[in-house]
C-alpha cells in the first residue's frame, strides 16, 4: 500500500501511558498530527474518556492499544476503548470475541501479531508465518496489523517490509521508532501508519515534545 504513513503520537513511555498525558496532549493539539492514542494502563478510565473525548474535540482520530495477552484481558481492553469512543483498538492477541466486539461497537481493530510478550512488548517469530498469520486475521475481518516492528528480535526492517508488501491491509508500525534511520526505513516500507511514544519523551528529536511531533510529521511528508 503506498502512501505517506502517518504518525500516530502515543502519549505513552515504556508501554504505559504517562501521568500527564492531558497537559502533554493540549501542547500538541495544534500540531499537523491527526492521530493520538494512549494504552490501556494506568490511567483511571474516566480519566482517558475525558481525554479521549478533548482529542475529538480537536478534531483528532483516537487510538487505544492494549498490551494484554489473554483474551480476558484483551476483552476487557475492547470494552474499555468502546468506552472511550475510540476510533482504533490496537495491540491485543487477536480472537474472535475481540474482533467481534469491535465490528459491535464500530471500532477499527488491528491486532498484535507473530509471538509478543513482555511490557515493554518484545515480538518474536518467523516472518513468513507472521506474514500468513496477518492474512488469516484480515481474513476475519480484521481492520488492519499492529506489527511490533521494532521490538522484533530478528530484521526488523526485512520484517516491516515484507509485510507491508504482503498484506492488503493497513499496518502500523509500532514502537521504537527512534530515530530519523528509522523514519526513514518507514519510507522505504510505507505502512499505513506508525506509532511514537517514548521517544518524544527521551527528546530522540527535539527537546520539545509538540516541535518534535511536528518535525516528524513533516519529515514523513517530504
Amino acid at each position: 500500500m503506498e502512501n505517506t504513513p502517518q504518525l500516530i503520537v502515543m502519549l505513552t513511555y515504556n508501554d504505559m501511558t504517562v501521568e500527564n498525558a492531558v497537559s502533554v496532549f493540549e501542547s500538541c493539539k495544534n500540531t499537523d498530527c491527526k492521530f493520538f492514542g494512549m494504552k490501556e494502563e494506568p490511567l483511571p478510565p474516566e480519566e482517558m474518556k475525558k481525554l479521549y473525548s478533548r482529542m475529538k474535540e480537536c478534531g483528532k482520530t483516537t487510538a487505544l492499544e492494549v498490551v494484554a495477552y489473554t483474551e480476558e484481558e484483551c476483552l476487557k481492553g475492547a470494552q474499555l476503548g468502546a468506552m472511550c469512543g475510540c476510533d482504533i483498538l490496537m495491540g491485543t492477541i487477536f480472537s474472535d470475541a475481540v474482533n467481534d466486539f469491535c465490528k459491535e461497537h464500530g471500532m477499527k481493530y488491528m491486532p498484535f501479531v507473530g509471538k509478543v510478550y513482555d511490557r515493554p512488548s518484545v515480538l518474536d517469530g518467523d516472518i513468513d508465518d507472521i506474514i500468513e498469520e496477518a492474512k488469516g486475521y484480515i481474513a476475519k475481518g480484521a481492520y488492519g496489523i499492529d506489527l511490533l516492528g521494532y521490538r522484533y528480535t530478528g530484521d526488523a526492517a526485512e520484517l516491516n517490509r515484507r509485510l507491508v508488501k504482503g498484506l492488503d491491509a493497513p499496518v502500523c508500525i509500532a514502537g521504537s521508532v527512534n530515530s530519523y534511520e528509522r523514519l526513514d526505513e518507514l519510507k522505504d516500507a510505507s505502512p499505513w501508519a506508525f506509532t511514537i511514544g517514548s521517544a518524544f519523551f527521551d527528546n530522540d528529536f527535539d527537546d520539545n515534545i509538540p516541535a518534535a511531533v511536528q518535525k516528524v510529521y513533516d519529515y514523513m511528508k517530504d
